[in-house]
């Protein structure tokens, strides 16, 4: 299907199995302060992590050395939400996202046929056209010499990596290639790259060199430093394939066509992490937990993420066969017809505890149907005795800026709800509550640290205002802008980084995120201001939720 775009940007926050990487909330690490009563001394004890920070590194490393650049990303990910400010995990993380990316545009063939399609000409023409993009729009002003370093780094991971080598450089010897690194290397040296043109004259030059010693296709060439320009401005800028874009606008939409299901690798198997409700999965007898053995006769063992999730895709209307399996049970065959999937932003609405009036949804993302979806679920609850309300955010990706806005002025009644600063005025925003079409239901607002970008404008909002308690855990922390720019001159598209938001205080939520009211573990062991439940069995932040609607309940 094809998507116009009216507006020059789409304003939204997306994270995904892909990327899913911010500026993540700094570590709270304990620090001890001891005066001595004899010198007035203070002394800081800052505690030391290289050793585990080492293990992590070794973790990561030897998933590199297999080539699971997913497991890498993802492990490299989490490190760097314990650790955010440690240089090597930080190179390690770019590195493995670079393999990452490269490896998925190489399974995908909208991006095949760009390299087919696209001549030398107008590849330099796009990648120009993405310079100025960057140029206009980046919420940093751009290095231009630091722009070609990164395409040059991109291209070299790429002479490295299966994929690209396997349609590139057949014929070429590892030490041709070497030859070819050190030339280019010296050859980029010498030129000045202190504009838009000339780092676009860079790429030029480079893809005529790699043509003329390796036979590398030019388009090729140019369309790696198109991807290392903006593939590493940043954790969530990118370049967007013709199909990736595609899924953008779907997500936004909150439509696409496939099986609806969400995958995760689990060892050599991949599992179901949900269905959604009413798609072909779920009419089909697919179920969160099952494993997927085979897709169309091909053993999932064998086969990445990204692999296996693009065998699953298909166009309307065609049947994928799945083996699929689930603990202590015997191997099941599906034949699952392909058909486009509505995907609800609201999940699992109903009265939890009809005694005290507790209604309970979870907000899935934050898309163009979240409003409506929301409006409906409340008022059907409403007629169901609603007293109270608690709102499930937790593992929310986020969504888009406007609908984040939208669903906080139905809670909160006057007041900022967020702001957005860029480097250019025009990303300048103050989005504002109005009176009209407010819920007062006392309100509860779980979180977790997947909770991200529109979800911590919402959360944050609430908490702000002082609208309702938030209980859980620390939200994500990403607190940056990313607007979604369709390229001319093909059916691609890239995400740029725009600007960063801030809560009414002015507080910046980029490493961060939002701190719970009432901050949840799941321990024995009690703690001021925190509330514990030893029954690791049950959803014990939801619990301490449902006990936190009724204290509020009874303070109206």
């Amino acid at each position: 299907m094809r998507h116009r775009v009216s507006s020059l940007t789409l304003r939204l926050w997306l994270t995904t199995a892909a990327v899913l990487f911010a500026a993540t909330a700094f570590a709270q690490q304990p620090v001890s302060l001891s005066d001595a009563a004899t010198t007035q001394a203070t002394t800081i004890s800052i505690p030391n992590h290289t050793a585990e920070i080492d293990g992590l590194l070794q973790r990561g490393y030897k998933m590199e050395v297999e080539r699971r650049w997913s497991d890498a990303l993802t492990h490299y990910e989490e490190a760097m939400r314990a650790f955010p400010d440690d240089p090597g995990l930080q190179r390690r993380f770019e590195l493995t996202r670079l393999h990452y990316d490269l490896g998925r545009r190489y399974l995908d063939r909208s991006f095949l046929g760009s390299l087919v399609s696209l001549s030398p000409e107008k590849a330099l023409e796009l990648y120009n056209q993405v310079l100025l993009k960057i140029q206009s729009h980046h919420v940093d002003a751009p290095h231009w010499q630091s722009v070609v370093e990164c395409g040059t780094y991109d291209l070299e991971v790429a002479l490295s990596e299966p994929a690209f080598v396997r349609r590139n450089l057949r014929q070429q010897s590892p030490e041709a290639v070497e030859e070819f690194r050190n030339e280019l290397r010296q050859t980029l040296r010498k030129l000045a790259v202190h504009s838009r043109e000339d780092a676009r004259n860079a790429a030029a030059v480079a893809s005529r060199l790699a043509e003329q010693r390796l036979g590398i296709d030019p388009t090729a060439v140019v369309l790696e430093y198109l991807c290392g320009a903006t593939n590493t401005l940043d954790p969530y800028s990118a370049y967007l394939t013709p199909a990736q874009l595609s899924e953008v606008y779907s997500q936004i939409e909150g439509n696409f066509v496939g099986l609806g299901i969400e995958l995760k690798a689990d060892g050599e198997t991949l599992r179901i992490v949900r269905v959604i409700p009413k798609s072909p999965a779920d009419e089909g007898g697919m179920r969160a937990g099952d494993q997927i053995v085979s897709v169309d006769g091909q053993p999932t063992k064998d086969l990445s993420t990204d692999q296996a999730a693009n065998l699953l895709q298909g166009v309307e209307g065609s049947i994928v066969e799945l083996v699929v399996t689930a603990p202590s049970e015997l191997p099941r065959q599906l034949s699952i017809r392909r058909r486009r999937v509505e995907v609800p932003s609201i999940d699992n609405a109903r009265i939890i505890d009809r005694e005290n009036g507790v209604a309970y949804l979870q907000l899935v993302c934050f898309q163009k149907t979240t409003c409506r979806d929301l409006d409906t679920a409340l008022w059907d609850l409403h007629r169901q005795g609603m007293r109270r309300l608690i709102m499930d955010l937790r593992g929310n990706p986020g969504g888009l800026l406007v609908t984040a806005v939208e669903v906080s002025d139905r809670f909160v009644e006057r007041g900022i709800i967020v702001s957005t600063r860029g480097r250019s005025v025009q990303e300048d925003f103050t989005y504002s509550a109005h009176i009209a079409g407010t819920w007062r239901v006392p309100l509860v607002v779980l979180i977790d640290r997947d909770s991200a970008s529109a979800a911590e404008i919402f959360a944050g909002a609430i908490r702000d205002h002082r609208r309702g308690t938030i209980v859980g855990a620390r939200s994500y922390g990403k607190g940056s802008v990313q607007g979604i720019f369709p390229l001319g001159i093909s059916e691609a598209g890239i995400r740029l980084t725009t600007a960063k938001f801030y809560s009414l205080n002015g507080r910046a939520y980029s490493r961060v995120g939002v701190e719970p009211d009432v901050v949840v573990h799941q321990t024995a062991r009690p703690a001021d201001g925190r509330v514990v439940l030893k029954n690791d069995s049950e959803d014990v932040v939801l619990a301490a939720a449902i006990e936190t609607a009724r204290r509020l309940g009874q303070k109206r």
